[in-house]
Formats: structure tokens, sequence, C-alpha cells
């Protein structure tokens, strides 16, 4: 996995244009319209997609089309998987506790006559 890939999915624009993306191809102009920046923006960040393999550009005539390469990000799903456990194990706890507390506020609420 090219080492850049964790960089170009950290920031949300990034992040939104590859979703953008998850149904097919689109032309830059298309892209740009989508979002509250310049097309020049959309340009730079559509490199850095681009340059950590996450994206491929097309050329038709004057359009650059963009395309969702999910090669990269299934690696990073790959290696994030052995965390999931964890995050579950955390989950589930946390989903416990606050269960507990529900239980305990709904106790109290049932035993507290109104003043």
């Amino acid at each position: 996995m090219p080492p850049d890939v964790f960089g170009a999915l950290a920031n949300p624009v990034r992040r939104q244009l590859l979703d953008a993306l998850r149904d097919g191809p689109r032309a830059v102009n298309d892209l740009a319209g989508s979002f509250a920046l310049s097309r020049p923006a959309i340009s730079e960040h559509l490199q850095v997609l681009r340059h950590a393999h996450l994206v491929r550009e097309e050329p038709r005539g004057r359009q650059r089309f963009y395309h969702l390469e999910p090669a990269p990000l299934a690696e990073v799903g790959a290696w994030l998987h052995p965390f999931e456990h964890y995050w579950r194990t955390r989950m589930s706890s946390l989903a416990d506790v606050l269960d507990e507390q529900s239980g305990q506020n709904e106790q109290n609420t049932t035993e507290d006559p109104p003043s």
C-alpha cells in the first residue's frame, strides 16, 4: 500500500470526492460543482488522490474523468480489520454501561413520586 494513502484519506474533502466516485466516473467539472471550493482546489485534491492511487484520471477530449480505484481502499480495510474486534468490544462495553444507566434512571423515576 502506498504510504500516502492514509494522508490522502485524512482530508474530509478527499473522502467526499471518493464517495462521489462510488457510483461511477465523473468529470472534474461535475465533481467541482458539488463543492463550495474552486475548481483548482478540487483539482489539487484529485491530484493527491491520484498520487495515492485512489483514483485514476481518464482524458476524454478536453475533459478529465476520474474513476475510483478500490484496491488501495481494500488494503486499508485489511489493515484495519484486526482493530475491529477491539472497537466492537469497546462499543459493546459502552452499550452495557449505557443500558445499565438507563435502567437506573427509569427505576429512579418510578420510585420518586412527583412533589
